[in-house]
């Protein structure tokens, strides 16, 4: 089995529950931007994209550089990047388990052709 730290993985699957945050990575996804860029398409205020920032910053999930007075951010997958391993291991877990569970159907409950 992989091992994990346990909260990194916790603080990345926290900081993309949020569809905000979500949408704040999809934009740094094309390249660094400044906050004031990213808070511009949301309709709150610029501390309350910062609190986001601040959750995905805690989570690794973005770099912040200062440059004279502004804040620019670019997206860090790594996290991501672990946290997709981590579900790769239990989806190969589920189908392993979801197989065995159509065969023993199969073979004990006959279908209707069967029964005839």
């Amino acid at each position: 089995m992989v091992k994990y730290k346990s909260s990194q993985l916790d603080a990345t699957f926290a900081a993309l529950a949020d569809p905000t945050r979500r949408r704040l990575l999809e934009k740094l996804s094309s390249g660094q931007a400044r906050v004031t860029d990213l808070a511009e398409p949301f309709s709150m205020s610029l501390p309350a994209v910062s609190k986001h920032l601040r959750v995905l910053e805690k989570a690794g999930l973005l770099e912040r550089r200062r440059i004279g007075r502004e804040f620019h951010l670019e997206l860090n997958a790594q996290p991501m990047q672990d946290a997709l391993r981590w579900i790769a291991h239990y989806r190969r877990f589920w189908e392993g388990s979801l197989d065995a569970l159509a065969e023993y159907l199969e073979t004990t409950n006959p279908t209707s052709e069967e029964k005839k």
